[in-house]
């Protein structure tokens, strides 16, 4: 059985597929939710447990398919 070696035809095409691979991975590490960061409660600023994220008023919170794993 004769091996096949890559020839240097199909080198630009593997460079160009790991770049592609590379793109997707950052893009798809990069995912997450936008926006700023939730500020405490005040009462959680007063000594409260500060450990626990506290709903702000007005705000919606729509669960993410992977919030289970978090």
């Amino acid at each position: 059985m004769p091996q096949k070696r890559i020839s240097m035809k199909s080198l630009p095409h593997l460079v160009r597929l790991t770049a592609v691979l590379a793109v997707i991975g950052l893009a798809v590490a990069g995912c997450g939710r936008k926006g700023d960061l939730d500020p405490p409660s005040a009462a959680a600023t007063k000594g409260g447990d500060v450990s626990k994220p506290t709903k702000q008023p007005g705000t919606v919170d729509k669960p993410f398919l992977l919030d289970p794993l978090l």
